[in-house]
């Protein structure tokens, strides 16, 4: 077998056949076209954007669409302002085709199209969980839907076939498929994305007017934190305005909880001030212990911090010793130290293997700056 004939043979065959129509060539719709041209699926790009959609055509996102594709599914990866005009418009267009957007709110342009009378058998909402804080064709990439949840937001006169259709992309993607309605969606998304955005945000704009010696201390954990301040406004602004309601809800019982311990710290001494730190702080363990861990579990994992020199190869070794222990690593954070030459790495284990990981590395010349239970 050649070369060649071996790495076709790798290439997964994929769920969904025929041509795809990919309406919208930024960050998600380059990146759905990447990811299903590396299965050999035609994809078909279009977008109101010339230079846009040269772009993602140049970087292998997909061809130009033709006036005479047949595609059996339609994504719509437009902006929230516009993406009920554009699901209506290629409703029309293709009534032999699924119709599905990946919008991050589902409710509102489903409630638009319904207002004007819209047939909506062949459509389906759907939702990846997924990006990145650049936008645009450049910043695309096969791999940022693997693991990552993708909302399906079927109805009771959803086809079966149209379902399969929308669930295989989301499958081929790397995806896992997660059916939910529209309002709850909404909800969820309120909650897990559209308010963090905006508490990242907040938090990060007390930086602007910050001494520099105060920013010049920021570690890994305010990095976190505030890393998906990043984003884009204009798209935000979109976003928050279409699923305002049930981002002021999370908003309005946020604006409570923070209140609450302001008061306690106005006078930390006064009775029970110090119990409301702390039941924050628990309520804040008890919340990250519900969040879904490595694939998908609600597992807990610890943390060992090591110690590694700033030199070539030292991660690799790090690594290939731990595998030798027979520890897996769950999880890595890097943190780099300002003006020393190491940096900390932050492994995430499962809790039985910390010990075998802080003796078995320190047997081998590592020093450890901590574990969770220090």
């Amino acid at each position: 077998m050649t070369d060649s004939t071996q790495a076709s043979a790798r290439v997964r065959a994929p769920r969904v056949h025929g041509t795809v129509r990919v309406v919208g060539a930024g960050l998600l719709g380059s990146s759905i076209g990447h990811a299903l041209s590396a299965l050999g699926v035609d994809v078909a790009l279009d977008d109101t954007s010339p230079a846009q959609l040269r772009l993602a055509i140049d970087y292998g996102a997909g061809r130009r669409a033709e006036a005479g594709d047949e595609p059996v599914l339609v994504v719509v990866a437009v902006p929230p302002d516009v993406v009920a005009d554009v699901i209506e418009r290629e409703l029309a267009a293709f009534p032999g085709a699924v119709i599905t957007d990946v919008a991050s709110v589902k409710l509102e342009p489903l409630r638009t199209l319904r207002e004007r009378g819209v047939d909506l058998t062949h459509y389906i909402g759907s939702h990846p969980l997924a990006g990145r804080e650049r936008g645009g064709a450049i910043a695309a990439r096969a791999d940022i839907f693997v693991g990552r949840p993708w909302v399906v937001c079927r109805d009771g006169e959803t086809p079966a076939a149209d379902l399969a259709v929308v669930e295989a992309l989301a499958l081929d993607l790397g995806a896992m498929p997660i059916e939910m309605g529209p309002e709850e969606h909404d909800r969820a998304v309120a909650l897990v994305s559209h308010v963090p955005q905006l508490v990242a945000s907040l938090l990060a704009g007390r930086f602007v007017d910050a001494p520099e010696g105060s920013l010049s201390l920021a570690g890994q954990g305010v990095r976190d934190t505030t890393r998906i301040a990043a984003s884009a406004p204009e798209l935000w602004v979109q976003i928050l305005g279409a699923n305002a309601a049930p981002v002021v809800d999370v908003l309005d019982a946020l604006a409570a909880d923070l209140s609450q311990v302001a008061a306690a710290l106005r006078a930390p001494e006064a009775p029970g001030a110090r119990r409301a730190v702390a039941d924050t702080i628990r309520r804040g363990n008890d919340g990250v212990e519900r969040l879904p861990g490595k694939h998908g579990q609600n597992r807990r994992f610890e943390q060992v911090v090591v110690m590694v020199d700033d030199t070539p190869g030292q991660l690799g070794r790090l690594f290939g010793e731990l595998g030798e222990l027979e520890v897996n690593v769950e999880d890595l954070r890097l943190e780099h130290s300002p003006g020393a030459q190491f940096g900390l790495a932050e492994i995430s284990v499962v809790p039985g293997a910390v010990r075998r990981a802080v003796e078995g590395l320190e047997a081998r010349g590592w020093k450890i700056a901590s574990t969770t239970n220090d």
